[in-house]
This record gives structure tokens, sequence and C-alpha cells, in this order.
């Protein structure tokens, strides 16, 4: 009688097994469990026909599971909003919100009267909850569109006068003047790249000016002999003044104290601020508008207002957003780099249990995304060796570091708590060199 254990089909791995696994479960948060189950079944059948190894099985199911798109990422770069991964991550009260948004919602009806009722006025009531110095607000797409829908009601046939040094480039190649001249306004350029003074918007002020815009560099810096105007002295020159903050910041920070905020910005006499809701806020990519109420009017009744409206997924996001003092951005920012260097040491000694050799050692993390530039955090990194930086970032799920001077830093800043040991096994499935 032959021994048992040799058939290999006693050495498939049991169901459950498979979908305890890290790279398994992480699926399954993506895809669902039906469909990671039946990759894994599937993978199983192939053993037992001898098709494949058994040890092949949790490899197979992986390779078998469709790419979502976009694919979820583990940020372990340091870049706390990286725009290339989407910039802000959600919290889980945001993502259980546009979840239960996803069906039919009451996101223009009262419910109570059976009346339509104004769209997404659960978020725009938090919003200007959280901004009171505001008299009003509206939401558009990004934080672009603000700015093309405030040129667009306001400026078209008119002149927006704005400092020379604020001039700049959003990203992607598109330019803020490019921008502001397709709704038909025209620019005033004042001042210098690196010094425009009162004085300078003062003689540029006149009967054809529709706003002075003035616009924080929120992904440069300018240092030296220079000098600005702030919101305050603009606001006595007699026109609207519009302030694009960018990073969406709606309180000050001590974290952060040269980004301008929304609150003080609006307090200091600015007619209209414009920002970003997937930066700072740490929530859905959206436009926000804030300030006075006859021109939040006129921006909510313009034509162009329906063509930038946010969807009900958005409005269920930032309400939620809103509402939630604890974002993995806030949290990212703030984070204590003591305990994120005992993190890092964890894992260090999961992976060095393994037999694969990594050190920790000190790393500099950045806000990124277009807000508090200058801005550094002292963080912590895993140091691997470079060939690491492949096939992690292709792997399941991808985990992206950053390379330097040779080696791959991974920053655990971004990276959910929960998710180390998903890092942990994404370089345990990297083959050591012989």
């Amino acid at each position: 009688m032959g021994d048992g254990c040799a058939d290999p089909r006693r050495r498939v791995p049991r169901t459950d097994a498979l979908l305890a696994e890290p790279r398994l479960a992480t699926a399954m948060l993506i895809l669902g469990r039906d469909r990671v189950k039946a990759a894994v079944r599937q993978a199983q059948e192939q053993a037992r026909r001898g098709e494949i190894d058994p040890d092949q099985v949790r490899d197979t199911a992986l390779a078998a599971l469709p790419q979502a798109t976009p694919r979820a990422v583990l940020n372990a770069t340091g870049v706390v909003l990286h725009t290339n991964l989407g910039r802000a991550a959600l919290s889980e009260p945001t993502v259980a919100a546009v979840v239960a948004a996803a069906g039919h919602t009451d996101v223009e009806l009262d419910l109570v009267t059976g009346r339509r009722a104004r769209r997404g006025r659960e978020a725009m009531e938090a919003l200007a909850a959280a901004v009171p110095q505001a008299e009003a607000v509206h939401v558009v797409n990004n934080g672009a569109a603000a700015l093309l829908l405030a040129a667009a009601a306001l400026a078209v046939d008119a002149e927006i006068v704005i400092s020379r040094g604020e001039l700049v480039e959003i990203g992607d190649g598109f330019r803020l003047p490019d921008l502001i001249v397709s709704t038909g306004a025209r620019l005033r350029e004042v001042g210098t790249t690196n010094r425009t003074t009162l004085a300078d918007y003062a003689a540029a002020i006149g009967p054809d000016t529709a706003f002075v815009l003035k616009v924080h560099p929120s992904n440069f810096r300018v240092t030296g002999f220079t000098s600005a105007v702030p919101v305050r002295d603009l606001a006595g020159l007699g026109v609207p003044v519009v302030v694009d903050i960018g990073s969406g910041l709606l309180a000050p920070d001590p974290l952060l104290p040269e980004e301008p905020d929304a609150a003080s910005t609006l307090a200091a006499g600015a007619d209209l601020v414009t920002a970003s809701g997937d930066k700072l806020l740490g929530g859905p990519q959206a436009g926000l508008l804030l300030g006075r109420a006859g021109l939040i009017e006129r921006l909510r009744r313009h034509p162009l207002a329906r063509a930038l409206r946010v969807d009900k997924l958005t409005l269920a996001g930032l309400a939620a957003t809103l509402g939630d003092p604890h974002t993995p951005t806030r949290a990212a920012l703030h984070t204590d780099p003591a305990g994120l260097r005992e993190r890092t040491e964890r894992l260090r000694e999961a992976i060095a249990a393994d037999g694969h050799k990594a050190e920790v050692v000190p790393s500099v993390a950045v806000v990124g995304g277009g807000g508090a530039p200058g801005v550094e955090l002292d963080s912590w990194a895993l140091s691997l060796p470079e060939r690491y930086a492949r096939p992690l970032r292709t792997g399941v799920p991808p985990v992206l570091g950053r390379v330097a001077q040779g080696r791959l830093l991974l920053d655990l800043r971004c990276v959910p708590p929960h998710a180390d040991e998903a890092v942990r096994a994404a370089v345990l499935a990297v083959p050591e060199e012989d």
C-alpha cells in the first residue's frame, strides 16, 4: 500500500487558509470575496489535476484575478498627498458614505415633503459649518474648476488684476493664465516675478477691473529678494478680492504655519476663496468656493455651474470628510516619528526572521500634492536593495516606495497600520539573491 502523503493533491492548500493570506485578503477588499474565492478554487483544481505544483496555488490565483482600475496601492513613498496616487486617501467613514450613496439617494429630494430640495445640502451645510467666516459656499468638481467658474461668472470681457509672480502652472502643462483667459476674461499683470507692491495693484485698477486675484504658489517657493501684498491690504482697494489658497486647508494648522487657510483668508477681507477638497482637507476631489453670499449666488446660477457640478458620491464623501477630524491625511501629517520608528523596526524584525535583510533609516517625508512646499516631516523608512522596487510595485497589492542612492525606502507614514502585514508579505514574496 502506497504512502498517501506522497499524493501531491493532499498538499493543496485549504480555501480558508488561502483567503487569509494577506495578498488574497487585500484582493478581496478590492474585488469582493466571491471573485477571489472563485480564482482560488480554480487554482486548487489545477493543482489537483497536476497542472501546477500545490505550492503555486496562491500565486496562480493571484495571477488569475482581474486588475481593478484604478488599482489600490500602498503608499510608502513618504509623500502624503501624492498626485500620481490620487492625493488624499479617504477615511473609513468617508468610504462608507460613498458606498452608501452608490445606490439611489435623496441627493435632491426632501424626504419629509417629498419635494425637490437643494442638491447636496448636507455637504454644503457641513462646509459652511466648518468655515463660519463664509456667508455662503458652493462646490464644483475640482480646484481649477472653482477658479474657472469665478472668472466666467465675474469677469467676462473684464480685467483680472494679478501679480506676475502668481501666474503659476498647475500641473500636466496646464497654466493658470490659459485657464483664466479661456473664459473671456483678460489678465492685467502687475509687479515682477519676485516683487509686487500694493502700489502696483492700485495703479492697475480701473473701470474694467472685475476683481483682484491672489494665488498661493502652492507647488513652489520663491526666496530671497521678494515681496508680496497680504490679503488684508488688497481688501482696501475697493474691488472684490478672490484668493485661490489651493491646498484646501480650512483652518490654521501649527504644523503648516505658512500655508494659507480659508477661515483666516476670509477674516482678512477676501470676498471669495477657492480651494481643493482632495489635498489638506483629506476628502474627495472637489473645488470649494467660500465667500460673500452675493458672489456665491452669481456663481451658483451661472450656466457653467451645471457643467462643473459634482456627483452624489463626491457630495457624500465631502460631507463625511468634513464631519471626520481623523482623516488619513491628518493622521499622516501628524504621525509621531518615534511611533513610526517602532512600527518600522517591527517590520524589519518580521522580515529578518524570514531571512530578508533590511535596515531602518531616518527619512524625510513631504506634504506633496501642491501643498506646503518646503515643509519637511521627520520620518523613518525601511531600507531595502533597489532591486525590490519593481516587484513590489507590480505585486498584489502594489507597494510603492521611493529609490534614493541605490536603495528602496519604504516609509510607513501613509500606510495604514493594519496593512503592515501586507507590506511584510509583499517583501517576503521577492526572492532573495543567491
